[in-house]
Parts: structure tokens; sequence; C-alpha cells
């Protein structure tokens, strides 16, 4: 399925759940625009027949200031198809459903993000610091407001 197929697939089976981005000259990028129905959406994907996404490639985080982006990048390998999506977060209160009933590999991708963002992942099984040293207690170092006491900030260009 090229690109345009798999973009007008997507659309026509979501409707008015996910819209369609123009970024990325390669592969289609979606905005699924209710965070509560990340977890089904996730599954619904995973079990499509025409799509079988069956691997989950990462992911990750943007904190843009005013608001926290979750990007999650599929694939199939049966299908030979990839895409990306995203689903935009509250920047005072940010929290999403965790997606690992979706797909086991979202473990350490969630608790990356909960770790070094601070992003409440919910229905996570096991949320439990593995990056940062374990006495942490100067916050989360991939926010953009982040400051620590040996912290020495790039100038704005």
């Amino acid at each position: 399925m090229d690109r345009e197929k798999l973009t007008a697939y997507l659309q026509e089976k979501f409707g008015d759940k996910i819209e369609a981005l123009t970024c990325g000259p390669v592969e289609p990028f979606f905005l699924v625009k209710n965070k509560e129905e990340i977890l089904q959406f996730c599954k619904d994907i995973r079990d499509d027949l025409e799509l079988q996404i069956d691997y989950l490639c990462a992911i990750t985080a943007v904190d843009t200031t005013e608001k926290f982006e979750i990007i999650y990048s599929v694939a199939s390998v049966a299908k030979k198809i990839r895409f990306d999506y995203k689903v935009i977060l509250d920047h005072d209160n940010p929290e999403i459903d965790s997606v690992i009933d979706a797909w086991a590999g979202a473990d350490w991708y969630e608790r990356e993000i909960w770790e070094l963002y601070g992003v409440k992942i919910k229905n996570h099984p096991s949320l439990g610091q593995f990056l940062l040293h374990d006495d942490w207690n100067q916050g989360h170092p991939m926010r953009r407001d982040w400051d620590a006491p040996d912290f020495k900030r790039m100038p704005e260009f």
C-alpha cells in the first residue's frame, strides 16, 4: 500500500477520529484527536487485516512549552507499511493511557516518557525509574523549563 492509499484507507476507516498532517516526505503522519481513544486506536490498527500493524518502532515525546505531544511510529512487517501519529496532551497535567495492551514493546518507551518528561502513563504495570540515578530528585530533565543547580543552558538564537 503506497502513501496515498494508506492515508485514504486510514481516513476512511477512522473518519473524524484522526487528521492527516502535512509533514514528513515519506511516511504519512496523523493526529489522533482524542487522547482518551489512543489505546483503542492502537488495538484497531494492530488487528485490522489490511494494516496488520505488528511492530511498534518507537514512542517519544515533545515538550513545546504549551503542550506535550506523544508521537508513535508503527509498522507492519507483513504489509511493508509504516506511519506515524501523535496525540496532544495538556502541558499542566499531561497524562495518557498506556498502550502496552496493544504492544508489549511500549513498556520502556512509556517509562522513559514518564521519567524524563513527567507525563503520567495511566494503567502502566510497572512505572519505575531506570534511566536516571536512583536518588534523582531534580525533576524531569527533558522538559523545556527544566533547571538544576549545575545545569548550563545553551543560549537561544
